[in-house]
C-alpha cells in the first residue's frame, strides 16, 4: 500500500514560518512556503504561523491572498498558531483583515505585552498520550479564545479555564507556538487531520 505524501504549505508573509517548515520536513511531509495564490495549488493543508496578525492580514490583502485563502480553507485543513489563530477567527477585538472561517472570538494580546510572555504545561487529550503527558506551550504576546460558537470545540485550556486551543472540523487553532518546542505532537496531529480529509 502506498502512503500518500502530504504537501503542506506554510503562509510565509511574515512570522515564524521557517520553524514550522523544519518540523514538517522532520516528520517527512513535503513543506513549502506560500506567498502567492498559485502556491496553494496541490497542497494537502496549510499552516498560518505566529507573527503580527494585523501585518499578516494587510500583507494578505496586498498580495491578493484573502479570497484564495478562504477558498482553500473551505476544502482543506488549516492550522493557525498565535497570530494565525486571530487571522482564522470570525471575530476579534480590533479592526484588521480576517479570513473569518472559524466560529470563535479571538482576544488579541490577551495576556499582556512581550514581557508578559510565558510558558506552561497543558494537558491536551486529543494528542498522543495527551491526557497523561503534558504539552509544554510557549505563549508570546498571545491571544486567547474568548468565545467558541457553532461546531468549534475547545481542545486545550489553561488551569484557570481560559481556552487556548480549538478545533472546528478541518480547522485547528492554537494560541501558543508548538513550533518553538521539541514536542512534535501538535504537528503530528495536524498531519493526521490532513490524512483524514
Amino acid at each position: 500500500m502506498t502512503v500518500k505524501t502530504l504537501r503542506i504549505g506554510v503562509l510565509a508573509l511574515q512570522g515564524a514560518f521557517r520553524e514550522h517548515i523544519q518540523i514538517l520536513r522532520r516528520l517527512e511531509a513535503e513543506a513549502t512556503e506560500v506567498r502567492l495564490h498559485e502556491q496553494l495549488n496541490g497542497l494537502t493543508g496549510l499552516i498560518i504561523p505566529g507573527g503580527e496578525s494585523t501585518t499578516m492580514g494587510k500583507l494578505a490583502v496586498t498580495c491578493g491572498l484573502m479570497d484564495p485563502l478562504r477558498k482553500f480553507a473551505a476544502a482543506h485543513p488549516v492550522w493557525g498558531t498565535c497570530a494565525g489563530l486571530i487571522f482564522l477567527a470570525k471575530q476579534t477585538d480590533g479592526p484588521q483583515p480576517l479570513l473569518g472561517v472559524m466560529d470563535i472570538f479571538a482576544k488579541r494580546n490577551a495576556f499582556g505585552r512581550q514581557v508578559d510572555s510565558f510558558e506552561t504545561d497543558l494537558f491536551v487529550p486529543v494528542l498522543e498520550k495527551g491526557a497523561a503527558e503534558p504539552f509544554h506551550a510557549v505563549f508570546i504576546r498571545a491571544p486567547y479564545i474568548a468565545a467558541v460558537r457553532g461546531n468549534a470545540a475547545v481542545i486545550a485550556k489553561l488551569n484557570d479555564g481560559t481556552a487556548v486551543a480549538v478545533r472546528e472540523g478541518k480547522w485547528l487553532a492554537t494560541a501558543f507556538h508548538p513550533e518553538l518546542t521539541s514536542d512534535l505532537r501538535f504537528h503530528r496531529y495536524f498531519l493526521q487531520m490532513c490524512r483524514d480529509i
